[in-house]
């Protein structure tokens, strides 16, 4: 019995003119994330892209917690290919549903007639199916309102297909169809949501992260990669940039007032990770950021964080409260990594009394007392940069 993967996608279906762009990325990006698999032929045909495995050894289940971590895709099943005749989907039926059904109480059974040409309409073949497996499985019984499993057969051009399970898959637009961005990602829980979120609007992402020996360990900076490390699973291969942030950090200490050391900071991160991104050319930045969570996070300290961005900044949590965030790190596995004890720059030299509140006047006036410039320029050509694969 041939068994194969029928991916089916949502918000791509709207495209129009532009489907086609989007569907040749996401079995680009399908192709790639199978090699580790085995070797899978991908086709596409009414909004349904078709993963059939090419050797007998290929274990399908693997293939499956694959895909459903590709942006894109709505659903996934695993589908029994049968001819288009009714006897063979009867025939095939009862032996792929063999290890299904005789552990079910209750099922119904959809049809979904792509071919009009097909003999039967939908209604009939359910019934008929139906009939024939209340006779095989004696322990089931019909509920269509709220059944333990749905049987559906799907009738399309060349074949028709069974399966009894619908996996929900990750959603979203394809890694890739919507340009390049780079995540500001310090090590806590919720940079790397921000750069799951925005991957998941098609987004594809780099990553920045600054440090400061000695005031920042050698751990603290491996968290960060092994972080950019398990994004990879979602977000696709990661160019990752380390900017050695330390006598900057030192510059702000000595030369300006206490209360505007965060924000000051801030601001030279956004300086530097425009550089760096227009180098890699990326159009946008995105950070963690949630508003109120700390007190560089106030709607006065991110407009004066903006004032120094000459490009787009993409704040996906901004709305979020902290379980909220935490529920989607566990989901993508981040949480216990995120939260091991080592800390990054942004906790170096943090201020008593942070300005909560700041004037972008009084900011600006507090950064142009010294020439961070040199500082700026030292930082972006010392940059260390290696990649992270899937």
């Amino acid at each position: 019995m041939k068994e194969i993967i029928l991916l089916k996608y949502g918000e791509i279906a709207l495209k129009g003119l532009n489907k086609n762009s989007f569907e040749n990325i996401m079995i680009k990006n399908i192709k790639y994330r199978l090699k580790k698999v085995g070797k899978f032929k991908c086709s596409k045909a009414q909004s349904t892209i078709y993963i059939e495995p090419e050797t007998e050894n290929i274990d399908l289940e693997d293939a499956v917690e694959a895909l459903k971590k590709i942006f894109g895709i709505a659903s996934i099943c695993r589908v029994c290919v049968c001819e288009k005749n009714f006897d063979d989907i009867c025939e095939k039926s009862i032996e792929y549903l063999q290890d299904v059904l005789p552990y079910k109480r209750t099922f119904k059974v959809t049809a979904k007639r792509a071919d009009k040409a097909f003999p039967m309409k939908s209604p009939e073949i359910c019934n008929q199916l139906g009939g024939l497996l209340l006779e095989k499985f004696p322990n089931l019984t019909v509920d269509v309102k709220n059944p333990e499993v749905t049987i559906t057969v799907e009738v399309r051009d060349t074949n028709a297909y069974v399966h009894a399970e619908n996996i929900k898959g990750a959603g979203g637009l394809p890694v890739g169809s919507s340009g390049n961005a780079l995540l500001l990602l310090s090590g806590g829980i919720d940079s790397p949501v921000a750069g799951y979120m925005m991957a998941k609007r098609g987004i594809h992402i780099s990553a920045i992260h600054y440090v400061s020996p000695p005031y920042t360990s050698e751990r603290a900076r491996l968290k960060v990669e092994q972080l950019c490390d398990k994004m990879t699973d979602y977000c696709g291969n990661i160019a990752f940039f380390c900017v050695p942030f330390t006598e900057i950090q030192e510059a702000i200490k000595n030369n300006c007032p206490e209360e505007y050391f965060t924000i000051i900071m801030r601001r030279l991160m956004m300086e530097i990770a425009q550089r760096i991104a227009k180098k890699d050319d990326c159009l946008a930045l995105i950070t963690g950021e949630s508003v109120g969570q700390v007190a560089s996070q106030t709607l006065s300290a991110i407009s004066c964080t903006d004032a120094v961005c000459r490009i787009p900044v993409f704040r996906p949590l901004i709305g979020m409260d902290k379980t909220e965030i935490v529920e989607i790190s566990r989901k993508i596995d981040t949480f216990d990594i995120s939260t091991l004890p080592y800390e990054d720059c942004c906790t170096v030299f943090t201020p008593k009394h942070p300005k909560i509140r700041p004037s972008l006047e009084e900011v600006e006036k507090a950064q142009e007392s010294f020439d961070f410039e040199p500082f700026i320029e030292k930082a972006v050509e010392e940059t260390e940069m290696k990649i992270f694969y899937i």
